[in-house]
């Protein structure tokens, strides 16, 4: 009996026209940084081998940047906007730009703003998780513990963590 999946041929190894292909069909399907796009290239390079002079995937993400394509402070600010949207705090949003490559001073704005709405952040998790102000009952000792490492995984501050954990169920503070 013939094997019912043929097996299937290696796509060839990528050259410099390929791989800028890649990058451009990469930056037209997603919001990126320059950090990220390198990555990807690098990783393709990696899985499908290389043809040709050495590539630098890092001058492709970075020709990428000067035609326009990526824009790394445009992607923090996106990025840091739809995390505190979500409810993460600063430290979080700060970790997670640094993991896709942006650097410090590109997400500077982006962490900033996270930290200029961290309680109304802190809230918007506390609702979605029913926690402080948005529990149905005040919380056991145990429990409050439990909810004040959410915050903290969320990457909210200590205080602004505690703050709202302290809260009786429909008490929601005041932003100072």
């Amino acid at each position: 009996m013939p094997d019912p999946s043929p097996a299937r041929r290696a796509p060839p190894p990528l050259d410099a026209a390929a791989l800028e292909r890649l990058a451009l069909r990469y930056v037209e399907r997603f919001a990126t940084s320059r950090g990220k796009l390198a990555q990807y290239l690098a990783r393709k390079i990696r899985e499908r081998g290389w043809d040709g002079p050495p590539a630098d995937p890092q001058a492709m993400a970075q020709r990428m940047a000067d035609a326009g394509y990526v824009d790394d402070r445009g992607f923090a600010e996106m990025k840091g906007a739809a995390l505190a949207r979500r409810g993460y705090g600063a430290r979080r949003v700060a970790e997670t730009l640094r993991a896709a490559g942006v650097t410090a001073e590109d997400g500077a704005a982006a962490v900033a703003e996270a930290r200029a709405a961290a309680l109304d952040s802190a809230l918007k998790l506390a609702r979605r998780k029913r926690i402080g102000p948005f529990a149905t009952a005040p919380a056991e000792p145990r429990e409050r513990e439990r909810h004040l490492a959410a915050l903290l995984r969320a990457g909210h501050d200590s205080a602004t963590a505690r703050r709202v954990v302290a809260c009786a169920p429909g008490e929601i503070p005041d932003p100072d």
